[in-house]
């Protein structure tokens, strides 16, 4: 038996200094926790009373109603929004990820530093701007506005965040996978198509999901861009109307009945947003556990 002596009482000076200032973090951390998670929970909290009373079955598939004509509904912006989202998608993922496998592998290389800055850059760039960029590349040569030109404003949006959590994901790849591939044979494309980017699967899959959650939110790209509709386009070469447009135009209007379909229509892209966080998070959980 050692000498109980040795072992630091509470009753010390020290540790009762120590403790406190250990209490003392801990309440602050839960402050500023609380902090932080009341506005969000009050902003979630005001949109569901003000928008959960516009949702029934015709909101969700009824085309908007003239003005001065009660009731009508958001189906042509819902189908938009998923239209416009997996334009973005399929032409943002593609680039993303054979951009953050360029830089996982060659991001210490001359090129791969201009290209990672230029993908930060990217990314820091308002969404307007974009927008606008998209209007004058787009809208301005094919004459009209399209869902073909707001789709590509936000494939840019969302390229920059596939890019970076790609690179993010395979550089916690362990090398040691690379290296049994290659000491069997296999080529160097084919160990990294067939090794490292299905072992970070679930981290790129986690990055997409969470541009697409940006890239579905996003307004002011679309205002210059696909411009909206009132009726349910589905020609990806005319304009066509979004769920943040949408509710841009009614809240912004001075009749009663719109504004009742913007807090609607924000209710439904609120749960869109949080249902593609939670599958997010999911994701992450299971690659962390894989990891």
């Amino acid at each position: 038996m050692g000498d109980l002596r040795l072992i630091p009482a509470k009753s010390d000076p020290a540790v009762r200094a120590r403790l406190r200032g250990d209490v003392s973090f801990r309440a602050l951390v839960l402050v500023l926790s609380i902090i932080a998670t009341v506005p969000l929970l009050l902003i979630l909290l005001f949109i569901i009373i003000r928008g959960a009373s516009s949702i029934n079955w015709q909101f969700l598939t009824q085309l908007p109603k003239p003005i001065g004509e009660a009731g009508g509904g958001i189906s042509n912006a819902i189908v938009g929004t998923i239209i416009l989202v997996l334009i973005a998608t399929v032409i943002s993922v593609p680039l993303g990820v054979i951009a953050g496998v360029f830089l996982s592998e060659s991001g210490k290389s001359r090129l791969g530093t201009v290209a990672r800055l230029s993908v930060e850059t990217l990314m820091g760039i308002p969404s307007i701007v974009l927008g606008i960029v998209a209007y004058v590349w787009i809208v301005r040569p094919m004459g009209h506005f399209s869902a073909f030109s707001g789709g590509i404003s936000l494939a840019m949006i969302m390229l920059p965040v596939i890019t970076l959590s790609t690179e993010e994901t395979l550089l916690m790849i362990p090398v040691s996978l690379r290296e049994a591939a290659l000491a069997l044979g296999v080529s160097y494309p084919a160990t990294i198509m067939r090794v490292v980017v299905p072992a970070g699967m679930s981290g790129i899959i986690t990055g997409s999901l969470l541009a697409v959650a940006r890239g579905a939110g996003e307004t002011a790209p679309l205002l210059f861009t696909s411009f909206g509709s009132p009726f349910m386009a589905l020609n990806i070469f005319r304009p066509m109307a979004a769920l943040p447009q949408t509710i841009f135009y009614y809240a912004t209007s001075p009749y009663p009945e719109w504004q009742a379909l913007a807090w609607g229509a924000s209710f439904v892209l609120l749960v869109i947003v949080l249902a593609l966080n939670i599958v997010t998070k999911l994701v992450t959980s299971r690659w962390k556990i894989r990891f």
